[in-house]
């Protein structure tokens, strides 16, 4: 089991900038995939950001320039800063993790909220 738990929510207007926090409870050694994903009121659940392995960063067009993902492996954080923020980009921000062993594990934080005012 890995627990998730994200930080570093809250308002901000918009062309701030916001830098949200998610705690594993194990070390990224072990952990495949870490993502960020967001859900906005009535939307689906999307991916925001992804780093693979340590290595490869994927981020949704939507974000593109305007977010980065890092992780400080000694803290077993990774780190979404956001910049430029836009109303669109306010959602619910949600940890997620991916062991992938065999079996595949999926585990996700309890969320974050981010809102963005015009």
């Amino acid at each position: 089991q890995v627990q998730l738990v994200e930080s570093g929510g809250g308002s901000v207007q918009a062309g701030g900038s916001l830098r949200l926090s998610c705690v594993a409870s194990q070390s990224f050694s072990s952990i495949n995939v870490i993502a960020w994903y967001r859900q906005a009121p009535g939307k689906q659940r999307e991916p925001v950001a992804t780093t693979i392995n340590g290595g490869s960063t994927n981020f949704a067009d939507s974000v593109k320039g305007r977010f980065t993902i890092s992780t400080d492996n000694a803290k077993n954080t990774v780190y979404l800063q956001m910049t430029s923020l836009k109303p669109e980009d306010t959602a619910v921000y949600y940890c997620y993790a991916v062991i992938i062993r065999p079996p595949v594990e999926r585990y996700w934080g309890q969320g974050t909220l981010v809102t963005v005012s015009s």
